[in-house]
C-alpha cells in the first residue's frame, strides 16, 4: 500500500520563526596604521591631490580642514566621488575602518579614541577653539599621539598660522612618521613652516609626492597605485 500522503510544507521566510538564523560575520576591529592629515588655506585642493592618488584599500585616514560647517559635508561628498576610497564626515562614535577617510565636521574638533570593544572610533568635541580654530588640527594630532603613537602617519599641508605644528611634533615624539608639504607647492606656507621650525617633520615633499611617500612608508605593495590619480 502507498504510504500516507505528506503535505507540502511552505518554505520558511527569513523573518519567520521557522527560519534558521545564519551565523553573523564578526568584524575584527582595526588596529593597524592610521593616517592623519591637517590643512587650512589651500587645503581643499591639496587634500584632493593626496586622496585621489591613494588606493581603495588604504588604511583609515582622519582629516581636519579649516572650513565652515555648511561646507564640510559637500566637500566630503566631492572627495568621495573623486577618490577610490570612501570619504565622509566623521560621526560621533563611528568605528574606524580601512578604506575610509573621515573628515572633521565644521562644527567640532575630531579626535581618535580607543573603542571599548577594541579598535578605534571617532570622537567629536565642541570644546573651545584651539589656535582660533574648531575643528583644530592640533586637537586631532594630539589625540593621534596619545592613542595611536608610532602606528600613526602625520601629514601637514598648506595653511595659514601654526595650527597642527605642536601636535605633529608630539606625534613624532611618540614614534609617528611625519610629512610636510614643501613651500613651493603651498598656497600659504604657514602651518608646514611652523612644523618645520619646531623640528616636527621627518620629510618635506611637493604636494604631488605626498601620497607616494605615505604609500612607501606603508609598504605592502602600495607603491604602484601612487602614480594613477583620479581627476
Amino acid at each position: 500500500m502507498p504510504g500516507p500522503m505528506i503535505p507540502n510544507l511552505p518554505h520558511a521566510r527569513e523573518d519567520s520563526p521557522m527560519a534558521v538564523a545564519s551565523p553573523r560575520v564578526r568584524i575584527v576591529p582595526y588596529s593597524g596604521t592610521i593616517i592623519f592629515i591637517g590643512a587650512s588655506t589651500g587645503g581643499t585642493e591639496a587634500i584632493r591631490e593626496v586622496l585621489t592618488r591613494l588606493p581603495a584599500d588604504i588604511p583609515p585616514i582622519l582629516m581636519t580642514q579649516h572650513m565652515p560647517e555648511m561646507f564640510t559635508g559637500s566637500f566630503a561628498r566631492r572627495l568621495d566621488l573623486l577618490s577610490r576610497i570612501n570619504v565622509r564626515e566623521a560621526a560621533q562614535g563611528e568605528m574606524i575602518e580601512p578604506g575610509v577617510a573621515y573628515l572633521a565636521p565644521g562644527h567640532s574638533h575630531l579626535l581618535i579614541k580607543r573603542a571599548p570593544s577594541g579598535g578605534y572610533q571617532c570622537e567629536l568635541s565642541r570644546s573651545e577653539p584651539v589656535n582660533h580654530h574648531r575643528p583644530s588640527v592640533d586637537v586631532l594630532f594630539h589625540s593621534a599621539a596619545e592613542q595611536v603613537g608610532r602606528a600613526a602617519i602625520g601629514v601637514i599641508l598648506t595653511g595659514m598660522g601654526k595650527d597642527g605644528a605642536a601636535g605633529l611634533l608630539r606625534m613624532m615624539q611618540t614614534g609617528a612618521w611625519t610629512i610636510g608639504q614643501n613651500q613651493a607647492t603651498c598656497v600659504v606656507y604657514g602651518m608646514p613652516r611652523e612644523a618645520a621650525l619646531l623640528g616636527a617633520l621627518k620629510e618635506v615633499v611637493p604636494i604631488t609626492e605626498v601620497a607616494a611617500r605615505v604609500l612607501q612608508r606603508l609598504g605592502g605593495g602600495f607603491h604602484a597605485h601612487a602614480e594613477h590619480p583620479r581627476v
